[in-house]
């Protein structure tokens, strides 16, 4: 459920649109900020919020990589693995980080502070292999880059 402050943003969004259903994808946003990701509670009250089905709102959340639909760690490392990153050794920056944090692809460390995902593409092409760590974006990365990096966070 949101709180009363997120509730409030989802009002004014719906004077924003003409229907209430095209406010889905930021009032998730606002939902995620608040708990940190998206649980089934939380997409069936938003559906009924925005007058969608929950399948629909389920839907959305597991299209989009931006949505989480499980905790994460404190550290959210999104590894890109697309042809331009993968063809400038992504599998070696993907390898690198699961090293350095101790778990695999698309799980969560023990310490609960890294959770590492794999995304088609953030659009940094130019910066191949990159791979980004909440909203921060790491590029022309190396494994020994990658590593220093990740050190920093322990």
């Amino acid at each position: 459920m949101l709180n009363q402050e997120n509730l409030q943003k989802a009002e004014a969004l719906f004077k924003k649109y003409p229907a209430k259903k095209a406010a889905l994808l930021p009032i998730l946003w606002i939902a995620q900020e608040q708990e940190g990701w998206i649980s089934l509670e939380m997409m069936k009250y938003i559906g009924d919020l925005v007058g969608v089905p929950y399948a629909h709102v389920m839907g959305v959340v597991t299209f989009y990589t931006m949505y989480n639909d499980k905790k994460l760690g404190k550290y959210h490392i999104e590894v890109c693995t697309n042809v331009s990153c993968l063809l400038r050794g992504s599998d070696k920056i993907l390898s690198a980080v699961e090293k350095a944090c101790g778990t695999k692809l698309g799980t969560t460390s023990l310490d609960g502070k890294f959770t590492i995902s794999e995304v088609e593409c953030m659009g940094a092409c130019g910066g191949a292999p990159m791979l980004a760590i909440g909203e921060e974006y790491h590029e022309h990365l190396t494994p020994e880059k990658t590593e220093q990096l990740l050190s920093g966070l322990k």
